[in-house]
């Protein structure tokens, strides 16, 4: 079987234009002010750095804040060492790199700590301004490959988990309205989507036949009237806006003020250069994906294609 789908650079590009880099957040922790204040003029200009005075302190910011890159702490705090502090924040925030200070010679805590993970390393008080801004600089790059590791990994088991729920829905569905309901709600769950519709494609128009998923079980279809849809099937290619409420040609139509959609992603499903059908994926907030996501949608593209023209008529 041949089955196509159009390149997604345009798409690529515009998420990321939109996702440009962030500052890196810090939490930075000594129970003596001046350290602390010291530590965050350091960093500050290249990290979003918070402050603790102590490790309650700390923690109490890691919840309202959640996961940071870096994470500096004094080691002889009152109520709680750096390392205990530390190890507490291991379990819910594995990728986040550690760094001791330390004055004295706590030798069995900071060998314990770097033993089981827990600390990246350690740097002796009075610390050497560029050492420690190198020791950062590393720290921050081992979170970054991190992130990006576990994310392979996990988009990794999404990808194939989707595409095995979406060749069972090919195998078990009773007819076409109920293959087409199971796609949508598969593809919406992947990628968080308030709405995600799968609609037949039939002579370059769109069927009454279809199959839809909604966070809030109400939908609107207005995928007839809408021209990111209308050029999406004109072209063969998919078509997006990740920002609506910053595209002021799409912003005032009036679907879009009434669903509160924010950004949408239209895949046109072809099958030996025919479009048979149409994957509309919508949020009620400008598109999260990462570039990456879209490999993902190329694939489950090619296998809903697959699902649709092996299903016994």
């Amino acid at each position: 079987m041949e089955v196509e789908i159009p390149l997604l650079e345009s798409v690529k590009r515009q998420l990321m234009n939109h996702q440009r880099p962030k500052k890196p957040k810090m939490l930075v922790v000594d129970d003596e002010p001046d350290n602390l204040d010291l530590l965050y003029r350091t960093f500050r200009r290249n990290f979003n750095v918070f402050k603790a005075e102590s490790g309650v302190r700390a923690l109490e910011i890691l919840g309202d804040e959640g996961e940071v890159a870096v994470i500096i702490s004094d080691q002889r705090m009152p109520e709680m060492k750096g390392t205990e502090f530390l190890s507490k924040t291991v379990p819910q925030f594995p990728n986040t790199v550690r760094i001791i200070l330390t004055g004295f010679t706590d030798i069995e805590d900071l060998v314990d700590a770097i033993n089981s993970g827990q600390v990246y390393k350690y740097i002796t008080k009075p610390w050497d301004p560029n050492e420690l801004k190198a020791v950062v600089e590393r720290a921050a790059e081992t979170y970054e490959l991190l992130n990006q590791r576990t994310a392979e990994l996990n988009r990794a088991q999404a990808q194939t988990q989707l595409l095995a729920r979406v060749m069972e829905a090919a195998q078990v569905a009773a007819n076409l309205e109920s293959l087409l309901a199971t796609i949508a709600q598969a593809v919406g769950e992947q990628f968080q989507a308030d709405v995600c519709i799968l609609q037949q494609i039939q002579d370059n128009h769109l069927t009454p036949t279809k199959g839809d998923y909604s966070r809030t079980g109400v939908v609107e279809n207005w995928l007839a009237t809408d021209p990111i849809v209308q050029e999406a099937m004109t072209t063969g290619t998919v078509q997006a806006s990740i920002n609506i409420t910053a595209d002021p040609a799409l912003a005032t139509l009036p679907h879009y003020q009434s669903s509160g959609i924010q950004a949408h992603i239209n895949a046109p499903i072809i099958y030996r250069n025919q479009q048979i059908a149409l994957l509309s994926v919508q949020w009620k907030q400008p598109c999260q994906m990462t570039p990456d996501d879209l490999t993902t949608v190329y694939l489950v593209v090619q296998q809903i294609a697959l699902a649709l023209t092996s299903l016994k008529p």
